[in-house]
């Protein structure tokens, strides 16, 4: 039951009562209200230019807020059932690097799946966290990589004991959830804090057919994307904390040493008034979301060659992953022909499949010219040969780290050629992205099974981002004798 009066918006509105005053402004965008940069005004109109400001009396400070960003964070915490919320403007990258930073010290253990984004490893060279692996659950008929269990959440804990948080994806990139409260539960017991990175579930407290979010389930600190799902603009998140077992303060302090001191109002207006849609209408709408999610993952089983992944319990329905790999070109390749021929923008592609991300503003529309094209493409593309039984294009094995990612990185390093890379350790983080899943992160030993995804990974084109070589053929690693560190923190 929410506690605030969530119809307000109070720093929207006093974003648009200020930038309706007849104000003479000497501060900063120097763009002064558009009038400075009239193609600006005509591309993104002047009311947007107007209310592109700077901290003003009336308007708060993001940094130490006593006004309406105060009022408008107390809003967005009584909406998601956290103690404190924090506008974010740098995206949940930013949010992973301020929860990490605020609750880790150097030398810490925190517990993490193999599928983190990367974000939360480059948080670890922030703070100077050492990771401890578990694999996450392998969905073997769809071929994806699913979320962990609290069994094995819990024989990681068991093995040791100086683990001093979790960190989890809910929902994964993918959709799969687990079962949160318990593992919420199991953390409480053991005196361990559990993080979450729920940048793709801002939507799921507001519709209770939708997996239980992760301040619901008992989380100590999240992080949302309220751009992704729950409407707000690009780079627009927020990070939530209870507050029994999170110090508050150290977590300002922290956004105040990551975040900008000239942070966007435009996109904390965005977070004030995509909360007020989502206490007003949410429900409503994301009723008609799972409706044309359901729509689209029959019409899509129906086609031969095609099948969507759904797992009633553990999964949020709003993400559709299309598996394509009875078809006779790579997930890959059909994102390339959604683009260019059918113009249709999806997620993100791995081998076997493409994802779609269905929110707010979907329509049936846009739902029946997928399918279409689905239809077409799995008419002209079918397997030339009979499909192999193993869907997973690889999995990831869990890591062997003889460096933490920090002394890694601040590491001598030297250049490598992949094919000589086998035993050696990683200076880089590479990745194909979307999603940004590492495949191998500083610290980590090089294995014979890391170089061939990686070659995989090139054979079939895929975007891969991060590393040193654009083309991948030599890679970045620890200069030799390999000094400091433990063989194995997995």
């Amino acid at each position: 039951m929410l506690k605030k009066d969530q119809k307000k918006t109070p720093l929207l509105e006093a974003m648009k009562a200020y930038a309706n005053e007849n104000i003479a402004v000497f501060d900063v965008p120097g763009h002064k209200r558009g009038k400075g940069i009239p193609i600006l005004n005509d591309h993104y109109g002047p009311s947007l230019m107007a209310m592109d400001t700077n901290a003003s009396p009336k308007l708060d400070n993001v940094a130490h807020p006593t006004g309406v960003i105060k009022e408008a964070q107390e809003l967005l915490a009584d909406a998601y059932h956290a103690d404190e919320a924090f506008f974010i403007t740098n995206g949940s990258t930013s949010a992973i690097h301020a929860m990490l930073m605020s609750t880790l010290s150097p030398g810490d253990k925190i517990l993490m799946p193999t599928n983190i984004h990367k974000s939360a490893l480059n948080g670890l060279i922030l703070c100077g966290g050492v990771p401890v692996y578990v694999k996450p659950e392998v969905c073997q008929i769809e071929g994806l990589t699913k979320n962990v269990s609290p069994e094995s959440i819990q024989k990681k804990l068991d093995g040791q004991p100086d683990i001093k948080a979790v960190f989890l994806l809910n929902p994964t990139y993918f959709g799969y959830v687990t079962d949160l409260k318990r593992i919420a539960d199991i953390a409480r017991r053991r005196n361990v804090l559990l993080l979450t990175d729920e940048a793709h579930g801002a939507h799921l407290p507001f519709h209770p057919a939708l997996p239980a979010s992760s301040m619901n389930c008992g989380a100590d600190i999240s992080c949302i994307s309220m751009h992704k799902t729950g409407g707000a603009l690009t780079q627009a998140s927020a990070l939530l904390v209870r507050r029994d077992r999170v110090d508050v303060s150290r977590v300002q302090q922290v956004i105040n040493l990551l975040q900008s001191t000239s942070v966007s109002y435009l996109l904390m207006g965005s977070i004030d008034g995509a909360r007020y849609h989502l206490t007003q209408n949410g429900q409503i709408q994301l009723d008609n979301v799972l409706k044309l999610s359901h729509q689209a993952r029959q019409a899509l089983n129906d086609i031969p060659g095609i099948s969507v992944a759904y797992e009633n319990n553990f999964y949020d329905p709003t993400k559709l992953n299309i598996n394509v790999s009875k078809l006779s070109l790579t997930g890959f390749q059909v994102y390339e022909q959604l683009w260019k021929t059918y113009h249709i923008q999806m997620e993100l592609c791995e081998t076997n499949h493409v994802l779609a991300i269905l929110s707010l503003g979907d329509s049936e529309q846009d739902i029946l010219r997928l399918i279409e094209a689905m239809k077409e493409i799995a008419t002209n593309y079918p397997a030339e040969t009979q499909p192999i039984d193993a869907l997973l294009p690889f999995t990831l094995e869990e890591p062997t780290f003889v460096l933490t990612p920090r002394e890694a990185y601040f590491s001598e390093k030297e250049i490598v050629p992949l094919s000589m890379a086998n035993g050696r350790i990683s200076g880089e983080s590479i990745m194909a992205y979307p999603p940004g899943i590492p495949i191998v992160s500083p610290g980590e030993r090089i294995t014979n099974h890391i170089l061939d995804v990686l070659n995989d990974l090139k054979k079939k084109e895929a975007f891969i981002v991060d590393q040193f070589d654009p083309l991948l053929e030599k890679v970045l690693v620890v200069k030799q004798p390999e000094t400091q560190g433990v063989e194995s923190h997995a």
